[in-house]
């Protein structure tokens, strides 16, 4: 599958230029790739293009342009690009009162444990959640997890014959499902499978 590299990235100055065009395009092409559960949660399935543009956006606010900075960043970012087998997505928890937002943390706790996608005729698969690093304390969840989705081949198979896909939340205390998503989001996700 398609990665990142240094050299394919844009200097600060090329970027102010193209960046209205390329916002442009990365809003359109996210409209397929986010999937709302519920009122609440929100998943955004990445690939190289979302995610090359992340890795843009933070070099510019950043204003970083020396190497290592550059390349912390590829770091950062690159592993929320799918390998042709899976799919990866950044999960928001979303509340606007910071009030209402810090109690339903605490009552979703394992929520990233629970979010699965089931593709027609296989069995529901759970997320893999926050490899990098810890997002979870005794008190509460946090509002962004990054999740992972490993397909056998046979249901990448299905997914490319055409067969429905679901996507869904079963936690104690939140339960969302798109049961099927849209034809345009599924095939969105088919395109980040070798």
């Amino acid at each position: 599958m398609p990665q990142i590299h240094r050299d394919s990235l844009m200097t600060l100055e090329a970027y102010s230029k193209a960046r209205p065009e390329f916002r442009k395009q990365v809003i359109e092409h996210k409209k397929l790739r986010t999937v709302p559960l519920g009122d609440h949660v929100t998943l955004l399935f990445e690939d190289e293009l979302t995610v090359r543009y992340q890795i843009q956006e933070m070099l510019r606010i950043e204003k970083i342009f020396e190497e290592d900075g550059i390349l912390h960043e590829l770091e950062s970012y690159g592993p929320l690009i799918p390998d042709g087998r899976n799919f990866k997505a950044t999960m928001l928890i979303e509340y606007e009162d910071p009030t209402v937002r810090r109690a339903a943390l605490g009552r979703l706790k394992g929520v990233e444990q629970k979010v699965w996608i089931q593709i027609e005729g296989s069995p529901k698969v759970y997320a893999i959640a926050d490899e990098d690093l810890e997002r979870e304390n005794d008190e509460k969840t946090s509002a962004v997890h990054f999740l992972r989705w490993e397909l056998t081949d046979e249901m990448a198979a299905a997914l490319k014959y055409g067969v429905s896909l679901s996507i869904g939340l079963d936690h104690a205390n939140y339960t969302a499902a798109l049961s099927p998503v849209s034809k345009g989001t599924r095939n969105a996700l088919v395109a980040d499978l070798r």
